[in-house]
């Protein structure tokens, strides 16, 4: 295995208590430091962990150890096996497998590696056109970054490379040659790197953007809410870079208005409709969202489509009765600014809101207005987000006609 580091990483021989041992046979990749009984010398990040099984020795699994993490361990494969070139090269492969049938329409932008579900637990892979861009959120991954880094070029024939770091694993590495941002394979001509989703152009700054430089999840969604948009007048509130915004534009919407706290991403969002040819009138909103939408329900505004996507309001288990009060408000707010007939899609990305909860809150929510509304659809994961485990799927959103 080439590697990083100037030295290989070590083997750990770990034992874990009971109930730990069947997560690992389940195939679930995280292990807790509660859960390991016995270590038989100190890791570092990267080392490989062994895990074997406390009645008779055998190998239940094998992962990679992490001393930044209280998931001390994030297991690749639970059955033996070699962490090497070729055992990274398969899994690639496998994982490419999968997006084949969304190359077959007018995409050159997907995610190639969705981390965990994947089989590479703290690494994401997308790829824009011809310009992949991988961000790690564990140090994990350094020992093995350039065996990889050559494969997922390889695998997806594309000319460029650049790495992203999350904040944690920037600020550990500032005496390595890893810096986020860094073009790591080829030449990047603009960091604003123009793509295609299902025939509607948009851009990602790959260098300084939000995660990767856009957020691919939602591609299946914003599809169907530009081809509900033909002489629509679309809310896109969350708009971000305008992802709903610029589908429902090319859908052929007489009146978008784009409605982020943020002037920068609302700036790329009127950016990304230019690199598209629509009639409809673009309008934006620089302001809170819950300030935004009283607002527009003070004004009397109505839409005959309004989309809701948040960001994550649950980035941790204490958060999580604060972000289902959200959704609540959200749902009350949104569903006043929907006209008779109309369409409301409330979406989530939070992980730790789970999928029956979601709808539970938001339907409850708006139970208590004086609007009726039917469930029309309800949607998860694009094809380029696949689900290995539970806590895999974070995305969730609903379509509810307004009566």
């Amino acid at each position: 295995m080439q590697t990083m580091s100037d030295k290989l990483p070590n083997r750990l021989a770990i034992k874990l208590h009971p109930k730990a041992e069947k997560f690992v046979k389940q195939g679930h990749p995280w292990i807790f430091e509660d859960s390991i009984q016995k270590i038989n010398t100190d890791g570092i990040s990267g080392d490989i962990a062994i895990i074997f099984s406390q009645k008779n020795n055998k190998v239940l699994g094998v992962g990679l150890w992490d001393n930044e993490s209280p998931i001390k361990i994030k297991l690749l494969a639970n059955e033996p096996t070699q962490i090497n070139s070729n055992f990274f090269k398969k899994k690639l492969e496998k994982a490419y497998q999968k997006r084949i049938p969304l190359f077959k329409t007018n995409t050159n932008s997907y995610r190639f590696i969705f981390g965990e579900n994947d089989g590479f637990p703290s690494l994401i892979a997308d790829v824009y056109d011809r310009v992949l861009v991988v961000k790690l959120y564990s140090q994990i991954w350094v020992p093995y970054f350039q065996e990889i880094l050559g494969l997922l070029v390889e695998i997806s024939k594309t000319e460029t490379a650049v790495l992203r770091l999350s904040r944690n694993v920037s600020q550990s590495l500032k005496e390595s040659d890893l810096k986020d941002g860094a073009v790591v394979y080829g030449e990047l001509e603009n960091e604003n790197v123009v793509f295609i989703e299902h025939g509607i152009r948009f851009s990602a700054n790959v260098i300084k953007g939000h995660k990767t430089g856009y957020f691919l999840d939602h591609r299946a969604n914003r599809k169907q809410v530009g081809e509900l948009s033909k002489g629509k007048k679309v809310l896109d509130v969350f708009s971000y870079a305008g992802g709903f915004s610029v589908h429902a534009l090319a859908g052929g919407a007489k009146e978008v208005t784009s409605l982020d706290i943020s002037k920068q991403a609302l700036e790329q969002a009127v950016k990304n409709g230019k690199l598209n040819v629509f009639e409809g009138k673009h309008k934006t909103m620089a302001i809170d969202a819950f300030e935004g939408l009283q607002n527009l329900i003070e004004q009397k505004e109505q839409f005959d489509i309004v989309v809701i996507d948040p960001p994550s309001f649950a980035k941790s288990a204490a958060e999580v009765n604060g972000a289902k009060n959200s959704y609540s408000r959200l749902a009350k707010l949104g569903i006043q600014l929907v006209r008779k007939g109309g369409v409301l899609v409330l979406a989530s990305c939070s992980s730790r809101i789970l999928a029956a909860d979601f709808f539970e809150i938001s339907e409850a929510a708006m139970a208590t207005t004086k609007y009726a509304f039917k469930l029309l659809q309800k949607t998860y994961h694009d094809i380029d987000h696949p689900i290995g485990f539970p806590e895999g799927a974070y995305l969730k959103c609903g379509y509810y006609r307004i009566s």
